[in-house]
């Protein structure tokens, strides 16, 4: 069991850096606006967390993927925190009801956190 986690949180990351290449405009409103440069940064956390999850994948790197990933969902927070301030939807973008960006926020995001220092061993 141990073994597909690893492999799944992997899977989740991989996946989700090559979307920031993918579909840019799902997460640039969500960057905020006082932080300059949003293509850049938004093209430095696809390759951050493709990165993370490829040093997730051996064994001999598992644990600074897994801090990499914990520094990475700590970096996201105020994109999250900006999220909930313009009422969980972005102009052509995701819109959710606002109670599902605090769940992101306060729930999903810590339990994404413990994953990731599950998977250093």
């Amino acid at each position: 069991m141990k073994k597909i986690l690893y492999y799944l949180q992997v899977v989740f990351y991989l996946f989700a850096g090559v979307n920031h290449f993918r579909n840019p405009g799902f997460y640039l409103g969500m960057i905020p606006p006082y932080l300059p440069e949003h293509e850049t940064i938004n093209l430095a956390a696809g390759v951050a967390e493709v990165l993370a999850g490829g040093l997730l994948f051996f064994s001999s790197t598992r644990k600074w993927g897994a801090y990499a990933i914990i520094a990475l969902l700590v970096a996201f927070i105020p994109a999250h925190v900006y999220f909930i301030q313009i009422g969980s939807c972005i102009t052509d973008g995701i819109c959710v009801p606002q109670w599902v960006g605090w769940l992101r926020l306060l729930l999903i995001h810590p339990l994404l956190i413990a994953w990731a220092w599950w998977c250093r061993k």
